[in-house]
């Protein structure tokens, strides 16, 4: 299987889709404990709940599984967030803090992973966001995730419902941050935080780099906005769903109206 499926449009926004696969190369599935299978920390249906939602988007998404190796976590291993509760570039426990794996990765199986995986989806995110910039002018990444709402291995009580990152401000343009702030703010009845818990993953902080015109904001939605419930079997909720897709395509269509004033091309 292709580790990275690429949709080009013709826009100036990318919709990066990191967490959606729940592909497992073979030898990984043998080394990971029946906990590990049931892939419980999956941004479950996160592709489609944005499918169709701005013609027009470019869409890079990881096929493979976050427990192969996480594209959102810093390829050097660093923590995202020191002194607290994380998991790690290939994880070893999952959100709620149990193992994983019968056999962990060792550093050498790491780092071909990091090779296999991790830098191809990289690349392909890298080259789309170049193309688009030659394009417009101007690109922005908008990293797309979810979680279950309550996780106490990582965070105290009930997560918002709408929880932006911009790494307090410095991966995009005020304007972009306000304006998706705005929008969320006005949703009812949903709840927004900016840069809580979730403040930007190693994707939006790397990409996010407004001096060279590439803008990238990132949106952790509570699983609890588009499932039935947050548990196995993880089903779309239609109904939700179809509520929380119109407040989305606000979001990216105010994105794409935005992008002509932060130095794009007409």
């Amino acid at each position: 299987m292709n580790p990275v499926e690429v949709v080009q449009g013709d826009g100036p926004v990318v919709l990066g889709l990191p967490h959606t696969g729940t592909w497992l190369p073979d030898e990984v599935l043998a080394k990971l404990n029946e906990r590990g299978k049931a892939l419980s920390d999956t941004d479950w249906h996160i592709h489609r709940l944005y499918d169709g939602l701005l013609p027009g988007a470019t869409t890079v998404r990881a096929t493979f599984h976050r427990y192969v190796i996480d594209v959102n976590r810093d390829p050097s291993g660093v923590s995202l967030y020191p002194d607290q509760n994380t998991t790690d570039l290939v994880p070893l426990t999952d959100f709620d803090g149990e193992g994983i794996w019968i056999v962990p990765p060792d550093a050498d199986e790491i780092e071909a992973r990091r090779s296999a995986f991790h830098a191809v989806y990289h690349d392909a995110l890298a080259a789309e966001l170049e193309r688009v910039k030659a394009r417009h002018g101007v690109a922005i990444l908008y990293d797309c995730h979810s979680i279950r709402s309550h996780i106490p291995f990582l965070f105290d009580g009930k997560l918002p419902d709408f929880n932006i990152g911009t790494d307090y401000g410095k991966t995009c343009d005020p304007a972009i941050e306000s304006a998706v702030v705005k929008i969320c703010s006005q949703a009812t009845p949903y709840t927004t935080t900016l840069n809580g818990r979730f403040k930007g993953g190693w994707t939006t902080r790397h990409y996010g780099k407004t001096s060279n015109g590439c803008h990238a904001i990132q949106m952790e939605l509570a699983q609890s906005t588009h499932l039935t419930e947050e548990a196995q079997p993880w089903t779309y909720d239609v109904s939700k769903a179809t509520i929380l897709r119109n407040h989305l395509k606000e979001i990216l269509d105010a994105l794409v109206a935005l992008a002509g004033s932060l130095g794009g091309k007409p």
